[in-house]
């Protein structure tokens, strides 16, 4: 029989990424169970974008539980848990607290098979589907069989914007701002930082628009150590490491687009609604058919074919990245830019296209 549940809590513990491709669940059992209470259980860093989220109704910080987290259980009214991310010791204490459903993957851990009595059964390594759909595979239980398309669901995203003023004042300086995520914290490959600072030279003939790297602290650190003439660029302001969780998700929704590789802002900004281009290697396990982000305005460049160094696992980038040139990239920007400044922009293209081909003349005469 389906589950009809009062209280469904949903588990996911690890990245903001993960976190962010797991949210769409939450629209869709809140479109099947309105009277259900939903709730989300994350790390304390990946709260305050949970938060933010109108289909979720309480977030859970795992920090706040995990040292007794049978007692969690049985105050909290959970009658439904989906353990989207396998957890040992929450499958152990949702089992001993006798929370009714208990819904896990019984191909990814065993003990998921003794702890959780609504199993669901697939692989993600062998999944053609991408990850914010493989997350529909825990609905079934509900009775929810359909996976939709990924239009669906980027559309399902529903955030509760909140102001901030600090993030206003820096970004109305510019009339077109642009976020530039460098580094992926090692969950991706990436954009060589030489081809960064390539876009960076070809958008500087465009005064109105502006770069802000972000990053954590110690990204940030690195690119002073290994890509300080990108960071020395006039028109590039470097924030890594300068704001919290909160404030990079307002940074991010009052931008004007956001360029990364497969890392956690470009799954945020794509959610958010924000013009987001991705860059992918071709190679499974971190191919765009996975992780590719999703949203109304988000797309993606990835290269055809593999390279030689796509099988080194631990590379932070390849010959695939490599190949992905800065002019193509610099191209969406300015598409961007036309559709965010309209006639004017289209006006301030042509112009400094016509300054570039001049110097361009010039040096040749």
């Amino acid at each position: 029989m389906a589950i009809q549940p009062s209280h469904i809590l949903i588990c996911r513990n690890d990245n903001i990424g993960d976190v962010i491709l797991t949210l769409p669940i939450t629209a869709w059992l809140k479109q099947q169970f309105p009277a259900a209470k939903i709730s989300f259980m994350c790390r304390a860093y990946a709260a305050a974008a949970v938060g933010e989220c109108a289909t979720v109704d309480e977030v859970v910080e795992i920090e706040s539980v995990i040292q007794d987290p049978v007692t969690y259980f049985r105050k909290s009214g959970v009658d439904t848990v989906i353990f989207a991310q396998p957890d040992k010791r929450l499958a152990v204490a949702a089992f001993k607290a006798r929370v009714r459903n208990r819904i896990g993957n019984a191909r990814q851990k065993l003990y998921q098979m003794i702890f959780c009595n609504q199993r669901v059964r697939f692989s993600k390594r062998t999944s053609p589907l991408h990850e914010a759909q493989i997350n529909f595979e825990f609905l079934k239980p509900f009775g929810l069989t359909e996976i939709p398309d990924l239009e669906t669901i980027g559309g399902m995203y529903a955030f509760k914007p909140s102001a901030n003023p600090q993030v206003h004042a820096m970004l109305k300086r510019y009339r077109f701002n642009l976020v530039i995520h460098t580094k992926s914290n090692g969950h991706g490959r990436e954009w060589p930082p030489q081809h960064f600072l390539e876009l960076a030279r070809r958008l500087s003939r465009h005064p109105d628009i502006h770069l802000w790297a972000t990053g954590s602290a110690s990204e940030g650190r690195w690119l002073e150590q290994n890509a300080s003439e990108l960071l020395n660029m006039p028109n590039v302001s470097n924030v890594c490491g300068g704001f919290t969780l909160a404030q990079f998700s307002a940074f991010i929704r009052n931008a004007d687009g956001l360029i990364a590789s497969g890392t956690g802002p470009l799954h945020m900004s794509a959610a958010l609604g924000q013009r987001t281009l991705g860059l992918f290697p071709p190679t499974r396990p971190m191919h765009p058919g996975r992780w590719a982000p999703v949203g109304p305005r988000a797309r993606m460049i990835c290269m055809p074919t593999s390279c030689s160094g796509c099988a080194k696992r631990k590379t932070l980038s390849c010959e695939c990245m490599e190949n992905i040139p800065p002019e193509v990239v610099e191209s969406i920007v300015l598409e961007w830019f036309n559709e965010a400044c309209g006639n004017d922009a289209r006006a301030r293209i042509a112009e400094a296209g016509a300054t570039a081909a001049d110097a361009v003349s010039q040096r040749h005469a």
